[in-house]
């Protein structure tokens, strides 16, 4: 009954002083939810990988753009930085030329920076966002002529 009462003691204690066994894991190879055409034209997808919180105040967001989708201008109050995981898109800051950017592209704006990132004219694109917690500025409608004339520009590069 002593060693059945001690087994039975050190099963609680070593219960107690198990970790959590669960985490959090997600991928960015899923496509994510359909976006609702608020800020974009086109068909867009989000994939919520992590979100802000105490401990880790960055929000980490896989999206994705179908060829010819627009992406209205914005800032964010923290630096963004996004990863190109897929495809062809464009990317322009407020005064600067747009670029293009591509699969394996790195690209970091800095906090309160108006900028727009979407899809080329041709090629859908995928990108990893990792941004901070305050919600996203919108600023200025991208119109449709705009991009299709980015699009012209940046065709042959």
């Amino acid at each position: 009954m002593k060693n059945f009462l001690t087994l039975i003691a050190l099963a609680i204690t070593f219960n107690l002083a198990a970790q959590d066994s669960t985490y959090s894991v997600n991928s960015y190879l899923k496509e994510g939810m359909k976006a609702p055409n608020t800020h974009h034209i086109g068909d867009a997808w989000l994939n919520f990988l992590t979100q802000a919180d105490e401990d880790f105040t960055y929000n980490i967001t896989q999206a994705k753009f179908a060829a010819n989708a627009t992406l209205d201008w914005h800032k964010h109050s923290t630096p963004q930085v996004l990863i190109v995981t897929e495809g062809i898109g464009y990317y322009q800051e407020k005064g600067k030329e747009a670029i293009k950017i591509r699969k394996g592209d790195v690209v970091k704006c800095k906090k309160n920076v108006e900028h727009w990132h979407t899809s080329s004219k041709k090629s859908m694109v995928s990108y990893i966002a990792i941004y901070g917690s305050s919600p996203t500025i919108w600023t200025t409608k991208l119109t449709r002529e705009y991009y299709n004339s980015v699009a012209k520009k940046l065709e042959d590069q």
